[in-house]
């Protein structure tokens, strides 16, 4: 079942969260506070974003991160789908499809622009997936910068 993440779901999406962050991107492991602020923001917050999680016997085994903000080339908001993750135990379930579907949903039905997403070039299962659900490649007249702080 796929839903939105609810106060009660805070303990269970930290844990799945380090598995994303830490485990699957290699990531430094972050505070366990900070990690249970940003969750608690978006509750109090989902103007900012909002956060899905899917569940199966009581068990939560994947979450999608949607963020909102302002294009100024569509002049309206649009939705970046941030996470999507799905534990290893629960892969080939279509747990991500449905996360995917209901980020889409979601954004349709609201009203936004559009929601984006990014991949890492070598998440081949990812582009799968994407390209399985009608999205496009887009990136190709634009190059991605970051500065870490």
């Amino acid at each position: 079942m796929i839903r939105r993440v609810n106060e009660k779901d805070v303990d269970a999406l930290i844990h799945l969260m380090y598995q994303y962050i830490v485990d699957f991107y290699r990531r430094p492991r972050p505070d366990v506070k900070d990690v249970r602020e940003l969750i608690n923001i978006l509750l109090i917050h989902p103007e900012r974003g909002i956060q899905f999680v899917a569940e199966e016997d009581g068990k939560l085994i994947g979450f999608s991160t949607l963020y909102f903000t302002f294009s100024t080339t569509r002049v309206k908001e649009i939705a970046i789908l941030n996470d999507l993750f799905v534990a290893p135990d629960a892969r080939g379930k279509k747990v991500g499809e449905q996360l995917f579907k209901e980020s889409l949903t979601f954004s349709k039905n609201h009203g936004y622009a559009a929601m984006t997403w990014e991949t890492a070039h070598d998440n081949y299962h990812a582009q799968s997936l994407y390209e399985k659900m009608g999205g496009k490649q887009t990136n190709s007249e634009w190059l991605n910068y970051e500065i870490s702080f």
